[in-house]
């Protein structure tokens, strides 16, 4: 009996010290998730916050002032009306034609014959990483009606002394955004085409359907929830576009809600906050509404496309019209990248743009760019940005992306939709919000002003994109590895780190790619929140281009592609790698 007795009087009397170990456990847990809730929190619904309380208040950040309704009463008005409904049209007037190409081309490269489909791939989505302020410059030296390289070229060959082509209209504003909204759509969309079980398709031709109605009536209904994702995600987008507004539009007397927001701050004599803050939080509740009608459109429907049966997605033969999608590729790709990156190349060599002679050749652009101090110090702030930022991003993103998938922790559901929030908040709002948040700290906190203030607004706006891309990698991971590392003493951010974050390397690589050229191309919240001294080189390239510069910005825009190539090469190498280490 003793022997029975003493086991069990030895496993109470260890049951206090495991008992305590977990309640050590669960209380450092819970402080874990509450200072992550408490960082998102200041990334998203802090700048928020303040964005409704800016929209109220009569004075700049800082100043004395009373609360009333007038930012409110201009917006309103005929004006402000009008302004919003430029917005949308040319949101949707871009959505459209963007959502069309980019599923012909997704199509085209997921379910033709079409040849070298895998490199076509990599050519049709290299514009999305090219910062659309470069090509928004580019294109301002193509398109030009008076100097214009292509009008230059069209009058030499046909003898006319008309322009055909004018990039300071409606047309020039959403042809711009045309060209890298579809990339970004593609990488939506083409991965839903190869997902997608053909024998839903094959079934619907052996019931008499034709190929037409096939693709109208199955295939586009079975990717209505990648397709309405994909849509919102653009209109958003295009909601939010200040370069092709900036650069097409103003010369044209075409406001939208960016360049109106940006105009109020800076070129009034007396920066009316106010009214930009209004705005910018009539954008947010507008993005809050489109969700909300894309859940009512989705409710209660099947989208089911991949089931438990094998199939391998069929690839439809093109016979000789696969020569032809393949030019249709190439040409998207000339037009998109070559031809832009032409003119900075041309224009990086000539004294003067738009003036093309033999003695007008010259090296001095590439002199003055390279004796700026300030531009080397736009370069190194982002340089120093992109890589940091890049990197603080996809830890959070890690860490955020573990919480929701691989536990039942309470409060992950709030995480995870505070890390989805930024989504919804244009860069230019989140930017205006910022600038409220921060100039409301207290004294002792010097963020206002700051290269830190960059920091934090980039590490909003690339968490959505780092947690998406951490959640999908962790979901293929089985929840055996970490259990094993826990069994054995490891810590929380050890297994994290050394098991989730190594097996799942090359999505966390593939995200820090993507932040880092999301840093790289931002420029509506950094034109609010730089200071001198923490210029990045999208706002030195804005300030350029405003002195008449265009020549050191084709210099600086090579510089940049040149960047853009390489850490795109690495993105494929690191890829591949994967996809042979898999033995796919």
């Amino acid at each position: 009996m003793s022997e029975i007795v003493a086991p069990l009087q030895a496993g109470r009397a260890e049951r206090p010290a495991s008992a305590g170990l977990w309640s050590r456990w669960a209380s450092g847990r819970g402080i874990g998730v509450l200072a992550i809730i408490l960082l998102l929190s200041f990334l998203t619904i802090y700048p928020f916050a303040m964005l409704f309380y800016g929209s109220l208040h009569s004075t700049p950040p800082g100043m004395a002032g009373e609360y009333n309704l007038n930012g409110y009463r201009q917006l309103l008005s005929k004006e402000a009306l009008g302004i919003l409904l430029n917005t949308v049209g040319i949101s949707l007037g871009k959505t459209i034609p963007s959502l069309t190409l980019a599923v012909f081309l997704a199509w085209i490269i997921a379910r033709t014959d079409t040849p070298c489909r895998d490199k076509l791939e990599v050519l049709i989505t290299l514009p999305f990483f090219i910062p659309p302020i470069l090509t928004a410059m580019a294109w301002a030296m193509l398109g030009n009606p008076q100097v214009g390289l292509l009008n230059q070229l069209f009058k030499w060959a046909t003898g006319v002394n008309y322009s055909p082509i004018n990039v300071y209209s409606w047309g020039g504003v959403v042809w711009h955004m045309v060209q890298y909204s579809t990339p970004f759509l593609f990488l939506f969309i083409v991965d839903v085409f190869r997902a997608m079980d053909p024998a839903l398709e094959e079934s619907s031709r052996m019931c008499g359907a034709s190929r037409l109605r096939t693709f109208g009536g199955i295939t586009l209904m079975l990717m209505l929830p990648a397709l309405t994702n994909a849509f919102i995600l653009s209109f958003i987008r295009g909601m939010e576009n200040f370069e092709s507004p900036l650069f097409f539009g103003a010369p044209a007397k075409i406001t939208v809600i960016t360049t109106e927001m940006y105009n109020s701050i800076n070129h009034h004599a007396t920066p009316d906050y106010q009214y930009a803050t209004a705005i910018g939080f009539g954008v947010m509740i507008l993005m809050f509404a489109l969700v909300i009608a894309q859940w009512r459109l989705l409710r209660g429907r099947s989208f089911t496309t991949v089931t438990g049966k094998g199939y391998s997605p069929s690839v439809m033969k093109l016979g000789k019209w696969r020569w032809a999608t393949f030019g249709f590729c190439v040409l998207f790709f000339f037009i998109t990248v070559v031809l832009p990156v032409s003119q900075l190349f041309i224009g990086s060599f000539f004294r003067f743009f738009g003036f093309y002679q033999w003695d007008m050749l010259t090296l001095e652009h590439y002199r003055a760019v390279f004796s700026s101090s300030e531009i080397w110090r736009a370069i190194s702030n982002t340089m120093l940005l992109g890589l940091g930022g890049a990197t603080l991003t996809m830890a959070l993103g890690a860490v955020v992306a573990y919480i929701s998938v691989r536990t039942k922790w309470r409060g992950r559901r709030v995480i995870d939709a505070l890390a989805w929030l930024p989504w919804m908040m244009p860069g230019m709002v989140l930017g205006i919000g910022f600038l409220w948040a921060f100039a409301m700290l207290p004294g002792p906190i010097p963020i206002y002003g700051t290269i830190w203030a960059l920091l934090l607004a980039y590490l909003a706006l690339g968490t959505p994109v780092a947690t998406r891309v951490m959640t999908g990698a962790y979901a293929q991971l089985s929840f055996d590895l970490e259990e094993c590392s826990r069994v054995h003493g490891a810590s929380f951010f050890q297994t994290l780190s050394r098991i989730l974050v190594a097996l799942a390397w090359p999505s966390f690589a593939v995200g820090w790619v993507l932040t880092f050229f999301g840093i790289m191309r931002e420029l509506s919240a950094s034109v609010l929140l730089y200071s001198v001294g923490s210029e990045v080189l999208s706002v030195v390239l804005m300030k350029l281009w405003a002195n008449g510069l265009a020549e050191q910005v084709s210099v600086i825009g090579l510089m940049m592609m040149l960047l853009v190539i390489l850490f795109r090469y690495v993105q494929i190498k690191i890829l591949q790698r994967y996809v042979t280490t898999l033995g796919v």
